[in-house]
C-alpha cells in the first residue's frame, strides 16, 4: 500500500469524525482547494486506505435485538473458502474473520430474539465444513470507533 502523507491524514482525520461535512469544509480546514482534497480522497479511496463510506443504522430500530459473536471450528482449514461462503448467504451475518486461535472462523451476526438466533446457529451448523460453534451474547456496546489518525 502506498504511504499517505502529512494532508492525507489531516483529511481522514477530518471526514471520520463527520463523514457528511462538506469538501469545501474540509479544503477550507486544510488549506487547500476543493478539488484537492475530492482527488485525495479518491486517491485514498482506489488505494484501499478508505474502505467504506455510508450511513450506520441501529439494528435494533429493525428488530434485531441481539448481537452474537459466534466462534467457528472447521472439520478441515481447507474448508474456509467454501465454508465462508455459505456463511455470506446468511443475511445476519454483518462480519466474519479467518482467525488464529480456539476458532477458524469469529462471526458477529443480529437477531431478532432468542428464537430467530437459535434458527441462525442451526443454519451455521448445518454448513458442510463446520463441527462445532461456540455463541456468546454482546449485552452492551460501549465502544466502537476508527483506530486515531496521527
Amino acid at each position: 500500500m502506498e504511504k499517505i502523507d502529512e494532508l492525507d491524514r489531516k483529511i481522514l482525520k477530518i471526514i471520520t469524525q463527520n463523514a457528511r461535512i462538506p469538501f469545501k469544509d474540509v479544503a477550507e480546514q486544510c488549506g487547500v482547494s476543493r478539488a484537492a482534497v475530492h482527488q485525495r480522497v479518491q486517491r485514498m479511496y482506489d488505494l484501499g486506505v478508505i474502505t467504506g463510506s455510508g450511513y450506520l443504522v441501529n439494528p435494533k430500530s429493525l428488530g434485531y435485538h441481539l448481537c452474537a459473536y459466534v466462534g467457528v471450528i472447521l472439520e478441515k482449514g481447507n474448508m474456509y473458502n467454501s465454508a465462508v461462503a455459505e456463511i455470506e448467504k446468511i443475511p445476519e451475518v454483518v462480519e466474519s474473520h479467518y482467525t488464529l486461535g480456539s476458532y477458524s472462523i469469529l462471526i458477529k451476526l443480529y437477531a431478532r430474539d432468542d428464537i430467530h438466533l437459535m434458527s441462525l446457529l442451526s443454519k451455521l451448523q448445518e454448513i458442510p465444513g463446520i463441527a462445532q460453534t461456540e455463541t456468546l451474547t454482546a449485552l452492551d456496546q460501549r465502544i466502537k470507533r476508527s483506530l486515531p489518525i496521527e
